[in-house]
């Protein structure tokens, strides 16, 4: 069973950094391309971050560009996004997905739970 535990959200003010975490198990880490995405309520889920299966190739949406940075360490099953000068629209629901590496969420086929990133003003 595939699961994807995310950690690291939480309150921060604008101009502030925050690092997530996501640990996969039940399939072949370095297999599969990760994915974070985003959502708030009454929006669609957004593509935020992707990365291949090795860590070469990364993708960034046009709003998170020059401040997030996403990576994987293959020997932990685990998939980081570091945000550094947030801002209040960056406040979601974070979730990370295990898939094939692409920008929409039909890419993926297994999600986690999310974590809830709030930035104040």
């Amino acid at each position: 069973q595939v699961q994807l535990v995310e950690s690291g959200g939480g309150l921060v003010q604008a101009g502030g950094s925050l690092r997530l975490s996501c640990a996969a198990s039940g399939r072949t880490f370095n297999r599969y391309g990760m994915g974070w995405f985003r959502q708030t309520p009454g929006k669609e889920r957004e593509f935020v971050a992707a990365i291949s299966q090795s860590g070469a190739s990364t993708f960034y949406a046009d709003s998170v560009k020059g401040r997030f940075t996403i990576s994987r360490d293959n020997a932990k099953n685990t998939v980081y996004l570091q945000m550094n000068s947030l801002k209040p629209e960056d406040t979601a629901l974070y979730y990370c997905a295990t898939g094939r590496v692409g920008v929409t969420a039909y890419d993926y086929d297994y999600w986690g739970q999310g974590t809830q990133v709030t930035v104040s003003s």
